[in-house]
């Protein structure tokens, strides 16, 4: 059974606050399915973004931190011309004409931590 997207959302709010960094669900999505995207922002101008991973191939083995998101997987979205909050907020922006239904979560963390499970794209 998959985790519903906002069980997912509120676990990682918590694990954030709990490491200590601070996090605020900036946009709601669907509360069953939505995407979930990740903003992290280190307070000095270093931003990155994190959206879902495409399909992993069976025989690779999930990372071990992948439980924590009921096995959703992220991958980093490269943010052109170069990592900036205005950047990241224009990629979100293209996602929810998309879809409209996704989920924002924004990390404020000196550290850059994602607090999701990331692989390679």
């Amino acid at each position: 059974m998959r985790l519903t997207s906002d069980f997912v959302v509120s676990a990682l709010v918590r694990r954030v606050e709990g490491e200590g960094a601070y996090a605020t669900v900036a946009r709601r999505g669907d509360n069953t399915a939505g995407a979930i995207f990740v903003l992290v922002d280190g307070l000095e101008g270093e931003v990155a973004l994190y959206g879902p991973a495409p399909p992993q191939m069976d025989d690779e083995p999930l990372p071990a931190d992948a439980a924590l998101t009921g096995n959703r997987l992220f991958a980093v979205i490269p943010l052109e011309p170069e990592p900036t909050r205005a950047a990241a907020d224009e990629a979100l922006q293209r996602q929810m004409r998309f879809d409209p239904d996704v989920w924002v979560v924004d990390i404020e963390d000196r550290h850059m931590r994602a607090f999701v499970p990331v692989v390679a794209n």
